[in-house]
């Protein structure tokens, strides 16, 4: 169990981290440290939401037997968040066209009264799906009692390690200039947010929400694709191609975990989930060249008006 919670942990805290941090040395880089407090009062409360939940499935609500809405509610969560992280991608996309023309604003015109507010959500909602995941799988290694995953050694161990990481990443990112950093940074959450897209696919089909266009004779949803035996999903489905293959999968599951969690990574994809996921990246691309003309056409007429 401790390892279940180690790895349960470092995966949900590090992911939380990265967005976070990506918000927090953005706002830095542009000069805009005053909006430093927004989101972590978005990071707090959603700490607390997390905590009151944990603490309502360990107390009111027996755990592990009221966990069957769950689902519904990661679907909720992921949708939103795909949506807010787009908005984010978009609007550095803004920023990033604005410095290569050499006509930076401040942060504070372009986020208006809303941007407290935005700052609070975008990091609310971050940090409250990791910990509302983190609840559920507690939940489930452990039959009920999150109390004794809350507590132990994996638990403490995984946060440490994701904090490490994290550090380390933000710190090399300091030596990039900042064109670069809004860059890489955009691809970063463009891959997340298209990962928590499919991933909402998934769930809505596995529940019967919506089907599929591709099914197989027996009508169940079809497979574009199956590399299982390259890389699992997760432990269990490695666990479960030795015992039907008789062999070891070429990649271990663990690290499927970790392409699932950052890349929407799935080893089987139905047609939808495969559509999706390379159909958000294409709309986003699509959207960022529509910004990038359009900021164009506005320096044409600025310059028409100037001379």
């Amino acid at each position: 169990m401790d390892l279940q919670a180690f790895l349960i942990t470092f995966r949900e805290a590090l992911e939380a981290i990265l967005i976070v941090g990506v918000i927090v040395t953005y706002l830095t880089r542009i000069d805009a440290v005053h909006w430093h407090k927004w989101v972590w009062v978005g990071v707090f409360l959603a700490l607390i939401v997390s905590y009151g939940l944990a603490l309502a499935f360990q107390v009111l609500l027996t755990g592990f037997a009221s966990m069957g809405s769950q689902n519904y509610l990661k679907i909720g969560i992921m949708l939103v968040s795909t949506g807010l992280l787009t908005h984010m991608i978009m609007f550095m996309g803004k920023q990033n066209s604005e410095l290569q023309g050499k006509v930076q604003s401040k942060v504070a015109h372009i986020l208006t009264i809303g941007g407290a507010i935005n700052m609070v959500v975008h990091s609310f909602l971050v940090v409250v799906r990791e910990g509302v995941e983190t609840v559920f799988f507690f939940a489930a290694i452990t039959g009920g009692n999150i109390q004794k995953a809350l507590e132990s050694w994996g638990a403490l161990g995984g946060l440490i390690l994701a904090v490490v990481i994290g550090l380390l990443f933000f710190k090399g990112t300091k030596k990039i200039r900042l064109g670069t950093f809004f860059r890489i940074t955009s691809v970063f959450l463009m891959m997340i947010s298209a990962g928590l897209f499919v991933q909402a696919i998934g769930i809505m089909q596995d529940l019967g929400i919506i089907g599929s266009l591709y099914r197989t004779a027996g009508h169940q949803i079809g497979e574009i694709y199956n590399i299982t035996g390259f890389m699992p999903e997760h432990p269990i489905d490695g666990v479960q191609y030795l015992r039907d293959m008789g062999k070891e999968p070429l990649i271990n599951g663990q690290v499927g975990i970790f392409f699932k969690a950052f890349l929407g990574y799935t080893q089987n994809p139905s047609l939808e989930e495969f559509v999706g996921y390379w159909g958000y990246y294409f709309l986003v691309f699509i959207l960022l060249a529509v910004q990038k003309k359009r900021h164009e056409q506005e320096q044409v007429e600025e310059e028409k008006v100037a001379a």
